[in-house]
């Protein structure tokens, strides 16, 4: 995004905003950060290296809460708390989810 520094927020992509919006939350290493689908308006190589950072900036002591609907990375903290309709459905440890236990029906 270096090239992009002269640029109003409103010239960049969503993707790009996403990106910058991330830096600025981490960039002062607060203790506990935020996140609201940190990788929701992102494509699949630039969300795999937000998820790397998130997971780096955990590693080095800080605390993170992230809301998201990509279950990759949901799955990939230390407790997760899953709300459907409402309601705690879900507080503790990730478990991995089969196509059984969510609802969804595939057609064939």
């Amino acid at each position: 995004l270096a090239d992009r520094g002269d640029h109003r927020p409103g010239e960049l992509s969503g993707g790009e905003q996403q990106r910058v919006t991330v830096a600025r939350a981490l960039v002062a290493e607060p203790a506990l950060v935020w996140a609201d689908e940190p990788t929701g308006a992102l494509d699949s190589h630039t969300a795999g290296g937000i998820v790397e950072l998130l997971h780096e900036v955990h590693a080095a002591g800080q605390t993170l809460v992230i809301v998201t609907h990509d279950e990759g990375l949901g799955r990939s903290g230390q407790r997760t708390v899953d709300v459907r309709d409402g309601r705690v459905v879900h507080d503790g440890a990730p478990v991995a989810r089969d196509l059984a236990t969510t609802g969804i029906e595939v057609a064939s």
